[in-house]
């Protein structure tokens, strides 16, 4: 598996013992933040990172870390991911710069309602942040919402509920509504939110298979294809 290039030995090691680790733990998962998602942020990550000049450890550690502990998956805790990800790393002897960077990349990462403010203030951060985001776009995004939606179950759409503009955390975090809504709260949002050029590039074909797929499920849903 890449790790690429210009880390030293040391760096090296501890990024591919985190990548066991990981694999390890997210393995098998069904609600689209499996392993597999990780490694594509991972690799989406290093691309973006070197296309902008990023450091390539912390984007590495970050990527790698981003879902470890996610607050989806742990009753709302929005600290969780940045709390274990110190943990680990810190078992694995990275220095405590490099722990606390990652650790606030994760917890700054997740988009968590169109009115919240998620911006990042490092460059690492925004290169983590559009890999994960381009995940939630596209072929991929499509196939993710809906392994969500199934495993939340949650209706596929309904014509009586209204997509919402969450204006909150809050309100973000206790939004039940059908998969389809999911689009307008918060995937077609993030070809504007993308931060770097080199994903920006790769946001605005995913954007458009998007669209291209709505108005499909649209026609279909209403039997005119």
């Amino acid at each position: 598996m890449d790790t690429c290039c210009s880390l030293t030995p040391k760096q090296d090691q501890v990024v591919q013992a985190l990548v066991e680790r990981v694999k390890k733990k997210m393995s098998g998962e069904g609600s689209g933040h499996d392993w597999w998602h990780v490694y594509r942020v991972w690799q989406n990550a290093i691309a973006i990172g070197q296309a902008e000049g990023a450091d390539l450890y912390v984007v590495q550690l970050a990527a790698l870390l981003h879902d470890i502990a996610d607050w989806k998956f742990s009753n709302g805790d929005m600290k969780a991911g940045g709390r274990v990800s110190a943990e680990w790393l810190t078992a694995l002897g990275v220095e405590s710069e490099v722990v606390n960077h990652v650790s606030a990349i994760i917890d700054r990462l997740s988009f968590k309602g169109a009115g919240v403010d998620t911006s990042m203030s490092t460059l690492e951060g925004k290169v983590v942040q559009d890999a994960d985001r381009l995940e939630s776009m596209g072929a991929m995004g499509v196939a993710r919402t809906f392994a969500y939606g199934g495993y939340k179950g949650r209706p596929l759409y309904d014509p009586s509920i209204e997509p919402e503009v969450h204006t909150s955390l809050e309100q973000y975090k206790n939004s039940a509504g059908p998969t389809i809504n999911h689009f307008y709260e918060k995937l077609l949002l993030l070809k504007d939110l993308i931060n770097t050029d080199h994903a920006k590039k790769l946001a605005s074909g995913r954007h458009e298979f998007m669209e291209s797929f709505l108005k499909q499920f649209f026609a279909e849903w209403s039997g005119q294809a």
